[in-house]
C-alpha cells in the first residue's frame, strides 16, 4: 500500500483532515506533517485578535498521522475501496509546550508502542520547523474494517 492510499482511506475531509503528507511508515511508526492555513476555521475564535491553534487540534493531527495512518498501514490487508477503517480513539495523555501559530508547518512522528486485537497505542511528538517540541505523549485508538461501502463509492476509485 502507498502512501498516498494511506491518505485516501482516511475517514477524514476537509475541513477536518490534517494531513498534508505521510513521510515515512513502516511496522514500528510513521511520520507525516501539516500545514496550518491561515484561514482555518477554528483560528476564528481562538484567541481574538491572536490566533492560536487549539491544543486538540494539535492533539487530532498526531493521532491522524501517528496513530491513523499507521493502523491503517499495519491493516493493509483489510482495506480496498469498497472497504475502508473505522476509527475510534479510546485514550490520550499529552503535554503541550510550545503554540502553533497560522502557517506554520508541523511534523508528527509516531513510535508503536504496541498493535493487539486492533489495537494501537503509539507515543506521538509533534515538532514545529525548527525541530522544537511543540508537544508529546500517547495515543490509542480502535481500526476496524467493519465499514463496508457499495461498489462504486469508495475512497480508492
Amino acid at each position: 500500500m502507498t502512501k498516498k492510499e494511506i491518505i485516501s482511506l482516511l475517514p477524514y475531509q476537509q475541513p477536518f483532515l490534517f494531513v498534508d503528507t505521510l513521510d515515512d511508515v513502516s511496522e514500528n511508526g510513521s511520520t507525516g506533517s501539516y500545514i496550518f492555513k491561515e484561514d482555518e476555521y477554528f483560528y476564528k475564535g481562538h484567541f481574538k485578535d491572536n490566533p492560536v491553534t487549539p491544543g486538540v487540534i494539535l492533539t487530532e493531527v498526531m493521532a491522524q498521522i501517528g496513530v491513523v495512518c499507521l493502523g491503517i498501514y499495519l491493516m493493509k490487508d483489510k482495506f480496498s475501496s469498497t472497504n475502508y477503517p473505522k476509527i475510534a480513539l479510546t485514550s490520550n495523555e499529552i503535554d503541550f509546550f510550545l503554540p502553533v501559530y497560522p502557517k506554520e508547518k508541523v511534523t508528527v512522528i509516531s513510535e508503536k508502542v504496541y498493535f493487539r486485537f486492533n489495537k494501537l497505542k503509539c507515543k506521538v511528538k509533534l515538532l514545529n520547523k525548527k525541530n522544537e517540541l511543540v508537544c508529546r505523549g500517547i495515543i490509542s485508538g480502535m481500526i476496524s474494517p467493519s465499514l463496508t461501502l457499495p461498489k462504486g463509492k469508495g475512497i480508492i476509485e
